[in-house]
């Protein structure tokens, strides 16, 4: 291990055009991306779903020279990131749209290309890249499935799904998922996106970006409350669960809160065999960006401990516009032993990287 040298556990590699897809599909789904195209979960008809100052959710320099979108020029994101920062692995987290699609057999045939495509393009071109597998969740059989068969490519370490989903994650309908994923000794990657069905707020639609943007780690809170309540982690004791951009701050409190309301409703869910707490800090890892930063910033240190050292891993979120700069993400001093828990040794133990 190189001294400094990071993983960076959430990194977006783009699609820029569905024509990218079409040498990974079959005739069939080829015809129908060219006749028939998407019909997807997402209210969201026309435009892209992020502020006009911010297109794609992306920094303003992050777009290729070559043309294309940000984060779909290797090249250029070796120049920005991969090369810029002592990184050692970098995690590819792609958000095509194949888990948003309401044709079951097409977006699974979307997943398939868009995890064939990332080995074809990104993890076989550079060693310092691992990547989640898309899969189409809201169908769980057709995700298990490709979960086993992509799971054979080393360089996939993580399934990712998004907190948005027609039922909280866990309710039994996901539960083959899990399945997969432990068989094949993988995590669950869960990522923030607003695309897909379900609303992040218990009362419907926000009206604005800053709301959705905000919301989001209430439904991340949503999803691990189910996870832990509906005997997910006893069923599958192997299993972790990476939330990726949910913000971490909320841990401390919502550990509290499980654990109290546990000891007086614990009634109702007489089979769970620990404390809440204990699941959401055995099986729970969460990634740093967006970085927290407490009024007075010596509160940091504090939180991070509080939150749990081997809980946290560093993301920088590259090429979004709140992307985390390795090097000033940090807005103070955070002892050695601590930051090395984070940036690199956390995720090195997750994903099981070799050094």
């Amino acid at each position: 291990m190189r001294t400094g040298a990071l993983i960076d556990c959430d990194v977006h590699n783009a699609v820029s055009a569905d024509a990218e897809l079409q040498p990974y599909l079959s005739t069939r789904w080829r015809r129908h991306m060219e006749l028939v195209g998407s019909r997807t979960f997402s209210p969201f008809t026309k435009g892209y779903a992020y502020p006009k100052a911010a297109r794609f959710a992306s920094r303003r320099d992050a777009w290729p020279p070559t043309g294309g979108l940000p984060g779909s020029d290797l090249e250029f994101m070796k120049e920005q990131l991969l090369d810029a920062y002592p990184v050692e692995r970098a995690v590819l987290n792609c958000l095509y749209r194949a888990p948003e699609q309401r044709h079951d057999a097409y977006g699974a045939a979307l997943a398939t290309a868009v995890n064939n495509w990332q080995v074809d393009q990104w993890l076989e071109r550079d060693n310092r890249l691992r990547a989640s597998i898309t899969v189409p969740f809201e169908f769980p059989d057709l995700a298990s499935a490709e979960i086993d068969r992509a799971s054979i490519c080393p360089g996939f370490v993580q399934v990712l799904l998004y907190p948005r989903t027609t039922a909280p994650l866990g309710r039994r309908q996901y539960w083959p998922i899990y399945e997969a994923a432990c068989r094949a000794g993988l995590p669950i990657g869960i990522h923030a996106a607003s695309t897909t069905p379900g609303p992040i707020t218990a009362t419907g639609w926000p009206s604005y970006y800053i709301e959705d943007h905000t919301g989001l780690a209430v439904a991340f809170q949503a999803q691990v409350i189910s996870l832990i309540f509906n005997g997910v982690f006893d069923r599958f004791p192997e299993l972790r669960v990476v939330l990726l951009e949910g913000g971490f701050a909320w841990v401390p409190a919502l550990a509290h809160r499980l654990d109290a309301l546990h000891a007086r409703l614990g009634e109702e869910v007489p089979d769970l065999r620990y404390p809440p707490s204990h699941y959401l800090r055995s099986h729970i890892r969460i990634t740093t960006q967006p970085m927290e930063e407490p009024e007075r910033p010596g509160d940091l240190v504090p939180l991070l401990r509080e939150v749990g050292a081997d809980m946290l891993m560093f993301s920088t979120d590259y090429p979004h516009w709140d992307f985390d700069n390795p090097h000033r993400a940090f807005r103070t001093r955070v002892p050695a032993d601590l930051h090395r828990q984070i940036m690199h040794d956390n995720a090195c133990a997750t994903y099981r990287l070799a050094a």
